[in-house]
């Protein structure tokens, strides 16, 4: 059995990323999948602070709930990256949970996210569908370093307010036949 976890970077609850990568986890589930939603306003994680202490122990010195998700990280065999565009870029939730992989990039861990799949699903209000090429750009150089295979993205332009997602019926089936994809 597939192992999918999804990530929800957004600070607002119940939102239009946390509806896509729901969506996504629904299709995934439904075809089979183990799936399981982290929604980083949650959890408290702080930033890398670039000790190097995790090459040296295999543990981060920050007591927080990293800790508790790097094994489930490390298991799973697709991440779903969710996240709202802010100022062309992530939120901060999203980024300082990405700047922690730096754990996985040295010492015995290192290698523990090669071939693992990831997809990242990104909102945005405006039209302009380059809005989010840096984003996409990012993640892209990310996912390389970390030896991850990018297996799909899902760019949703025109969603600002609440709820706007569910306007875009088409997106919501895309990402629904995306997550039942991903158990294949």
């Amino acid at each position: 059995m597939r192992k999918i976890l999804g990530i929800v970077g957004s600070p607002r609850r119940d939102g239009n990323t946390s509806v896509l990568v729901s969506k996504i986890l629904e299709g995934a589930k439904s075809a089979g999948a183990w799936t399981e939603r982290l929604s980083l306003p949650d959890l408290k994680i702080g930033e890398c602070i670039g000790c190097d202490l995790c090459w040296k122990s295999g543990t981060c010195q920050q007591d927080d709930d990293m800790k508790h998700l790097y094994p489930k990280i490390a298991d799973s065999d697709c991440l779903v990256f969710g996240t709202p565009l802010y100022w062309y870029g992530p939120t901060a939730l999203m980024k300082a949970f990405l700047d922690r992989f730096y754990y996985y990039c040295g010492g015995e861990q290192q290698g523990l996210l090669k071939g693992k799949e990831a997809v990242l699903a990104v909102v945005y209000e405006e039209i302009d569908p380059h809005a989010a090429d840096a984003t996409l750009e990012m993640f892209r150089r990310s996912f390389d370093y970390l030896g991850m295979n990018f297996r799909h993205r899902l760019i949703v332009p025109g969603v600002g307010a609440k709820g706007d997602i569910w306007k875009k019926a088409e997106r919501i089936e895309e990402a629904c036949s995306l997550g039942q994809d991903l158990t294949r």
